[in-house]
């Protein structure tokens, strides 16, 4: 099985070196001082005391790599657009495209019944871009639970998970979905198959929608933004809004927000990764994880006062950094 991971950081080298690991044809397309390191070191993976090594080609040209069977993009929302031209040499008829990103993909209204089938997204593709570039054809869907981290170039640690939930957009069992599912299981993670792929997206999303966004602007950790009244009040008003979007969508939200809620605090004093992109100077995906809520909740003539306002606010954050 040829699989390519382009954007080979944290999350898409623990796969590219788990993957290798476990005999499946490799290729990292990554740059700068990882790739640098990658090539002379190889992969380098910390699971505790543990360390793995693994020895998967990495390369900075797609060109350089050839048709793959899967192409998995493990880059942030914000930067998808920006590389769509760029992965066409790793495609033949049969490549098959996983975004394993946050917030609403690109391919959502791909196949999906109802009136607004393959409409397509702005905030999250502008212009069309990705879905002409790649083709919603080739789309799989993916959540990705587990957390790691670059502990410095050609070093990964891993901080919690293992899990990774895919999904055709139709609904069906493939071959294609289940031979990666099948993959991924055998090289140690726990990867499961879901009839709608989209349900588990906004229940990552749900999450990510209110906690990212509010933690960049009070600089809390999400115990406390979770946690306390205040800032969970808020939160509770935001997901309350974003489940009458996913509801009118034909989503279905198996936890409540209470628990959804507790959740979150559970994590305890973590900064979440819109927080740690600001500290860091680095785009948030602010688009991805609430803007495209805000346009969705648009197109289904659901109002969304409270998300509107907590994205007029990280918006003006971000420009106020020089990152959006």
């Amino acid at each position: 099985m040829r699989i390519c991971i382009f954007g080979a950081g944290a999350i898409g080298g623990w796969l590219g070196l788990e993957l290798a690991r476990a005999g499946q044809d490799v290729t990292m397309i990554a740059r700068g001082p990882h790739l640098d390191a990658m090539q002379k070191n190889g992969v380098r993976l910390l699971i505790g005391d543990e360390l793995r090594v693994a020895h998967p080609r990495c390369i900075e040209d797609p060109a350089e790599a050839g048709p793959q069977d899967y192409v998995i993009v493990t880059l942030k929302a914000p930067s998808l657009p920006l590389v769509a031209d760029r992965l066409a040499p790793l495609f033949d008829d049969d490549t098959a495209v996983v975004t394993g990103v946050n917030g609403i993909p690109w391919w959502y209204f791909y196949r999906l019944d109802g009136p607004w089938e393959n409409r397509r997204l702005e905030s999250v593709d502008p212009g069309g871009r990705l879905w002409d570039a790649i083709g919603p054809e080739r789309a799989i869907g993916c959540v990705v639970y587990p957390a790691a981290e670059l502990s410095e170039p050609g070093v990964i640690r891993h901080i919690e998970g293992d899990r990774f939930i895919l999904g055709e957009p139709d609904g069906r069992s493939s071959p294609r979905v289940s031979a990666l599912s099948d993959a991924l299981n055998e090289a140690g993670f726990t990867s499961r198959v879901r009839g709608n792929i989209r349900d588990d997206i906004w229940v990552k999303l749900w999450g990510n929608l209110c906690f990212n966004p509010i933690s960049a602007l009070t600089l809390a950790t999400l115990d406390k933004v979770a946690g306390e009244a205040g800032t969970s009040g808020v939160c509770r008003r935001m997901m309350v809004e974003a489940q009458q979007v996913g509801e009118k969508l034909g989503a279905r939200f198996r936890v409540g927000v209470d628990k959804r809620l507790a959740g979150g605090a559970a994590v305890g004093a973590h900064k979440t990764s819109m927080l740690q992109d600001l500290e860091l100077g680095r785009p948030m995906e602010i688009d991805a994880l609430v803007t495209a809520v805000q346009e969705l909740g648009r197109l289904v003539d659901v109002a969304t006062p409270t998300i509107d306002v907590v994205l007029a606010l990280i918006q003006q954050r971000a420009r106020s950094a020089g990152t959006y």
